[in-house]
């Protein structure tokens, strides 16, 4: 009896200091996790997996997305007037306003061509003249397509549109745009931006009376002979004021509603360059 009493409390001895070496095992990995900044997950099943690291810093927050600002639509100026180059299509082209207009705001841009440097570089609808027994066309070619006529005099002249003048603005300028068909906003806030227009009007800026109809290769066309184009350097509140190649006048003032319907006439047409180009 006093033997098994004996055997008992050494069982139960070593059963305390099992357990508080254990519990002091468990109690040094709780410190530990607490001072490292790191947590210990002990699984309940110690035989069927061993301990698992999971530190706390291991989850990183998606970053918020910063959205792209929107782009900041220029400036309209109450007025603008630019000093831009007057150029003559007298005497050598009596019908080139256009490549003339063209050859103001090419030199405007920094690219130093004349008009008559341009005439290669102009496309030209080679289309001969058919008349009407009233002495109007018939049949000639298509400005959409190229200069229509005799540019320098020597024959019957008419002139070229956007569509085909556009490509030899965008040879010499990188940043060419046409604006053709847009508000006229658009050209104000082009000249708030400091760069001209090359615009198509008529020769008296007023809405033109008569109008003529010719077939063309590419169907036909309804125009007039007193069309025009003018280098577009500035607006106010009453007028718009342009450099015409036509007088020689530099920065003229038209009546800014009177131009627009003349603008509009003929289908709004206009091209510029981008800022920068």
């Amino acid at each position: 009896m006093n033997v098994l009493w004996k055997t008992t409390k050494y069982v139960a001895a070593f059963v305390m200091v099992v357990g508080l070496v254990f519990s002091s095992g468990v109690f040094s990995v709780l410190i530990y996790g607490r001072l490292s900044g790191k947590e210990w997950a002990i699984s309940p099943y110690a035989d069927a997996a061993p301990a698992v690291m999971r530190p706390a810093d291991s989850m990183v927050a998606e970053p918020t997305p910063v959205p792209s600002p929107a782009p900041v639509k220029p400036e309209r100026k109450p007025s603008v007037l630019l000093d831009a180059p007057i150029y003559r299509q007298h005497p050598e082209l009596p019908s080139g306003c256009e490549i003339t207009s063209l050859s103001m705001l090419l030199n405007f841009a920094g690219v130093t061509k004349t008009k008559l440097d341009l005439l290669s570089e102009m496309p030209v609808d080679m289309t001969p003249i058919t008349m009407n027994s009233d002495g109007s066309p018939a049949y000639w070619g298509n400005p959409n397509t190229g200069f229509v006529g005799e540019i320098s005099g020597k024959g019957k002249g008419f002139g070229i549109y956007h569509t085909a003048l556009f490509p030899v603005l965008k040879a010499n300028v990188p940043g060419a745009v046409d604006l053709t068909g847009t508000e006229f906003e658009e050209l104000e806030l082009q000249l708030s931006q400091g760069i001209p227009a090359v615009v198509w009007t008529t020769i008296d800026f007023r809405v033109p009376a008569k109008w003529v109809t010719w077939d063309t290769p590419t169907g036909p066309i309804k125009t007039t002979f007193m069309e025009h184009a003018v280098l577009l350097v500035g607006y106010d509140d009453q007028y718009v004021y342009v450099n015409d190649p036509w007088t020689g006048k530099k920065q003229f003032p038209v009546n800014r509603q009177q131009f627009l319907e003349t603008w509009e006439a003929m289908g709004r047409q206009s091209i510029s360059y981008t800022p920068g180009a």
